[in-house]
């Protein structure tokens, strides 16, 4: 593991990033503004967000101000926005804050119950800072990395994918499925899961691959190590698989292509509540394994 980055010693900027759904962010947006200039920070947005929110932004400054990079990004959404936050601050150091204002908010600091508490702490820093590795992929992208997953899945009424994935030049899998996943520690709890792979704790070094809906009995998620580059390679004469970094869109495997991934260690940086753990996390967001 990188050394753990630190919370940065004064939160003089910050960048704020909401939800895709604006009526549930839209009326806290006067909140995060008082509480930054309490706390005698600048909080910009984005031209999105003013085109999002409309009046609710006024008083925000636009990010083309910004000179340099913010000390601070909070984000007002679920799990999908803050993976798209560090995914933007990717190799930057910029902490990644989050308020859920999703579903589960499992990367999340807090709950809106504690907004008033949440936006004192991110503005004055009073938060630990977790280092989160990703995966890079070779596709002509700005950002072709992924803090969760990189999925390789078959497109919607099409033919049965037959993907094959190579680790340490040899080729470990090869099966008809609905496509194949790899997945970070911090992703491991989201597509891999539902594949039956195995859950990682943050801190593990590596990452999972596992199929989708593979068409055999013997196919099995397996865990790579972070040296390990995995080729996914999409059989000759099948139809192109989409591929999506974290859930997004960002190209196509045609058929008889192959993708190169690899690990990145300390490519997110992720608050979290001073004291807080993975398993905390785990118990708080999903329950006991067993009851």
């Amino acid at each position: 593991m990188s050394p753990e980055p630190r919370a940065p010693a004064e939160i003089r900027t910050a960048i704020l990033l909401t939800h895709t759904h604006p009526e549930q962010t839209s009326a806290v947006l006067p909140e995060a503004l008082a509480a930054a200039e309490t706390a005698d920070c600048r909080l910009v947005a984005p031209k999105s967000e003013f085109e999002k929110h409309g009046s609710a932004a006024a008083g925000y400054e636009a990010e083309a101000s910004l000179e340099g990079k913010p000390d601070l990004c909070l984000v007002l959404g679920g799990d999908g926005s803050i993976l798209q936050a560090l995914r933007r601050f990717a190799g930057s150091g910029v902490p990644v804050f989050g308020i859920n204002y999703g579903t589960i908010g499992f990367l999340a600091v807090s709950e809106p119950a504690e907004l008033d508490a949440a936006l004192k702490r991110a503005f004055s820093g009073d938060f630990d800072v977790m280092p989160l590795p990703g995966l890079e992929i070779d596709l002509d992208l700005d950002r072709p990395v992924a803090l969760n997953d990189i999925s390789f899945t078959r497109r919607p009424h099409g033919r049965v994918a037959e993907l094959s994935y190579t680790l340490g030049g040899e080729e470990l899998g090869h099966v008809r499925c609905d496509g194949l996943v790899a997945a970070t520690p911090a992703g491991s709890t989201g597509y891999n899961l539902a594949n039956s792979g195995p859950i990682l704790a943050w801190g593990v070094e590596g990452y999972v691959v596992s199929f989708i809906s593979p068409h055999t009995l013997t196919a099995r998620a397996l865990v790579a190590a972070p040296s390990d580059t995995l080729h996914v390679a999409n059989a000759s004469g099948r139809d192109a698989v989409d591929i999506a970094l974290d859930g997004a869109p960002a190209g196509q495997l045609e058929s008889g292509g192959d993708a190169e991934v690899h690990f990145r260690d300390g490519l997110g940086a992720l608050a979290q509540m001073p004291g807080s753990s993975f398993y905390r996390r785990m118990h708080e967001k999903f329950g006991r394994l067993a009851q």
